[in-house]
């Protein structure tokens, strides 16, 4: 059985996989809302890439990987990531990634050259703090201004997905507009825009306030009579749960499992930290009152 964190991942990849979710995303995040790309250019590509280990070749992994292809040839790949954790080697491991792509090219195992661009999406809680580019990654090394002018000047380009200010939040036209919204608003959440891709939302959205339960997302929607093509709403989708009462509803799902998320990273700070409550709330962009409102309904 796929663990809590692979279930998490998978969701997440397959949600941002829809060609019309990733090629908003690209647009809204890297180009102010421009249409740059769209999914008619978007196509599959491999994410998985093979570097040499101390003993044997060893495989690698990118969550999401799509070439963007104008009349038949790669113009660029785009790699996501999708990340829960700020990681103070995902620097590293970007090099690895984009290293081995550029390395087929020189090996002329690809038709064309084209120049790899990767975004990080990241929803943790806490804000990003391990290094972006390399002088911040080596900030500790004993070198000289001389060293630094030849070391490659290698960045990791991070977008808080929870921290996104409402006009870059406005940018988004696909599904991926209800996840930035709901990942900014938390538990009080409610939107009239449509949902594209009902299933992968709901399970999205789930996995996103701490609920792993997403297989019987599915059945439900069957047994409501929606289907993929039907025009719903978020509010209106939310309001057949509320309407039936269900206990373990996805609308209470959603709002326990946030606010059950809240509370430990909260109570996490005050640990680690050795800091009151007030304090914690404080650095974690919350209040008290949000928190006591989050401990009622856990």
């Amino acid at each position: 059985m796929q663990g809590n964190s692979e279930k998490k991942d998978t969701v997440e990849k397959e949600f941002v996989a829809f060609p019309d979710v990733a090629a908003d995303t690209i647009n809204a995040l890297l180009y102010q809302g421009k249409i740059r790309t769209g999914p008619q250019r978007l196509w599959p590509g491999p994410t998985e890439t093979v570097y040499q280990g101390n003993e044997k070749l060893r495989t690698q992994y990118e969550d999401l990987c799509k070439f963007e292809i104008i009349n038949g040839q790669i113009r660029i790949m785009y790699l996501i990531a999708n990340q829960s954790r700020a990681d103070g080697k995902m620097l590293l491991r970007k090099a690895g990634y984009t290293g081995g792509i550029y390395r087929e090219q020189s090996e002329k195992k690809t038709q064309s050259l084209f120049p790899v661009i990767e975004l990080i999406l990241y929803r943790g809680q806490p804000g990003w703090k391990s290094g972006r580019d390399i002088r911040q990654l080596f900030r500790r090394q004993m070198l000289e201004k001389e060293e630094w002018k030849y070391i490659d000047d290698l960045k990791l380009h991070v977008f808080e997905m929870r921290r996104l200010p409402p006009e870059t939040r406005n940018l988004f036209r696909s599904d991926m507009r209800i996840v930035v919204d709901f990942l900014a608003e938390g538990i009080g959440y409610r939107s009239d825009q449509k949902i594209v891709h009902k299933a992968a939302l709901l399970k999205m959205l789930k996995v996103l306030s701490g609920e792993t339960d997403t297989e019987n997302i599915e059945k439900w929607l069957e047994q409501q009579h929606i289907r993929e093509e039907d025009e719903i709403t978020v509010c209106e989708l939310f309001d057949q749960y509320e309407r039936k009462g269900r206990k373990e509803g996805l609308v209470e799902g959603i709002k326990c499992g946030e606010a059950r998320r809240l509370v430990v990273d909260i109570e996490n700070a005050m640990k680690f930290f050795q800091v009151t409550l007030e304090r914690a709330c404080e650095a974690l962009g919350t209040t008290v009152s949000k928190y006591e409102e989050a401990r009622k309904l856990i």
